[in-house]
């Protein structure tokens, strides 16, 4: 996947501080979505409490877990790629046990048993409080699979290990799973459908997040706006839902407002929205709150109204148009960043003619941007032919690349003098001189260490820019400290 945004988190090896009660090592690795790297914290917690630490040298573990995405072909390929290694260690240490979890796995179920002789366990994502039984299983020398799919399971009764943690931020899973039915996208068939998790327990690991000196939180969901808590239960069921249980509900606005009003000392992100979910409320509540940060990414997809039909986004262009310019209305500073699916089956020169349009009139912060590739499953395998060429994918790819960098370099000019505040996660990858965080915007800036510490508000003026990043000097802390 091409992305203009920030530097990939893809297959990160994850690593939590040791009990040493605990004397079996796991070495867990995650791709894809945000969501799987949240997914793997929750696993860590319920594993650590079956023995195992974790450790970052792949030869020293007992148990190998790599959590996977399905989400394009490319992601697949790099999971084979990464078992092959496995199986070239596990040569030398027969005694290791290898999992898959995630999407992959449940896609593909016991084909990971049949095809890929290496895998002693195979865990869906809705599974992993089963773990500690299928470890038994794997133990006593067979092999494991539970891929089944729930219509409660949130985890909200799991404290997440913060695994390789900067102790600066942190993800909070709000909901799982997907009702849209995009055509394209395997996430309902893998996640399951739309259910939320308990606003208390949200909170209560907020609080715990707090007193950890954490200074920012991301609320995550494959669909955040379509978050709805009445008790319990499928979000499709509200309707079934008693006059007291509606009229208590929690929606996402709500919970946006609870969460801000009680920490605003911290400040809040949210991912991913849908466009056709996305209420005004969210937006009024977003430009109430100075702690909520003004960046929203909103996946669109494409700028034809024709293809957007075939990929069953229940928005229009000019629907989307709209949400932008009430979203610009309300909050002029927000930040848009997009998604982009390029090549969709039968897309014609006119559609992406449609789609730069569309990058020309917004003009993006920043984007994700990839060719289209046929996942098993979906409606769009069943009932569209991928029939646009590779050559001519490729090709439409690179433009609205080009056009995004030249969209993101125009808005990352329009900073140069000014002053943002940031937030310091981390060292520079380029420079142990300079300090790496990013703004409200999520844009990375980066600027001279001096005395200053992570997990530090920074007031930082820019001095220069790329395409991707904000270069300048630190001039004071700022009043969030």
């Amino acid at each position: 996947m091409e992305k203009i945004i920030d530097e990939s988190k893809q297959g990160q090896s994850l690593v939590l501080g040791h009990n040493k009660e605990n004397q079996r090592k796991l070495f867990i690795e995650s791709y894809g979505c945000q969501m799987n790297f949240s997914d793997s914290e929750i696993v860590a917690s319920i594993l650590a409490k079956e023995g195992f630490n974790t450790t970052q040298n792949l030869e020293d573990a007992d148990l190998v877990l790599v959590n996977t995405c399905s989400i394009r072909e490319k992601a697949e390929q790099t999971v084979r790629k990464r078992l092959e290694k496995y199986n070239a260690v596990k040569r030398i240490n027969p005694k290791m046990k290898v999992g898959v979890l995630g999407c992959m796995a449940e896609r593909l179920k016991s084909k990971f048993l049949e095809e890929e002789k290496i895998v002693d366990l195979v865990v869906g994502p809705d599974a992993y409080k089963d773990l500690p039984n299928l470890i038994e299983e794997v133990d006593a020398g067979r092999n494991a699979v539970n891929v089944v799919l729930s219509k409660e399971e949130t985890y909200g009764d799991i404290s997440p290990v913060r695994l390789q943690s900067n102790g600066v931020s942190a993800f909070v899973s709000i909901t799982r799973g997907c009702d849209n039915m995009c055509t394209f996208c395997v996430v309902p068939f893998t996640r399951g459908r739309e259910r939320s998790r308990d606003p208390q327990s949200i909170l209560e690991e907020i609080d715990n997040l707090v007193a950890n000196k954490y200074k920012e939180i991301t609320l995550l969901g494959q669909n955040v706006d379509s978050y709805l808590w009445y008790g319990g239960g499928l979000k499709k069921d509200f309707e079934k839902a008693t006059d007291f249980e509606k009229a208590t509900a929690v929606n996402f606005s709500k919970l946006l407002d609870m969460t801000a009003e009680r920490y605003p000392k911290l400040r809040i992100r949210f991912s991913t929205s849908n466009p056709q979910d996305m209420t005004l409320d969210v937006i009024k509540i977003m430009a109430k709150h100075k702690n909520i940060c003004k960046h929203i990414h909103l996946p669109i997809q494409s700028g034809s109204d024709r293809i957007l039909s075939e990929m069953n986004r229940l928005h229009t262009r000019q629907e989307y148009i709209d949400l932008v310019d009430n979203i610009k209305k309300l909050i002029p500073d927000c930040a848009i960043t997009q998604d982009m699916i390029i090549g969709f089956p039968t897309e014609t020169e006119k559609d992406h003619q449609d789609t730069l349009s569309l990058l020309e009139h917004i003009k993006y912060e920043h984007g994700y941007m990839y060719a289209y590739s046929e996942r098993p499953g979906t409606l769009a395998e069943r009932k569209l032919e991928d029939d646009v060429p590779e050559e001519t994918k490729k090709r439409r790819l690179a433009e609205v690349i080009k056009s995004q960098r030249r969209h993101s370099a125009y808005r990352h000019q329009t900073y140069i003098g000014k002053t943002f505040e940031v937030l310091i996660e981390k060292e520079s990858k380029k420079s142990d001189a300079h300090w790496s965080g990013r703004t409200t915007k999520n844009i990375v800036a980066i600027f001279p260490k001096e005395d200053y510490k992570i997990g530090d508000f920074i007031m930082v003026r820019i001095d220069e820019c790329t395409s991707a990043t904000l270069l300048g000097h630190a001039i004071g802390y700022s009043d969030n400290n």
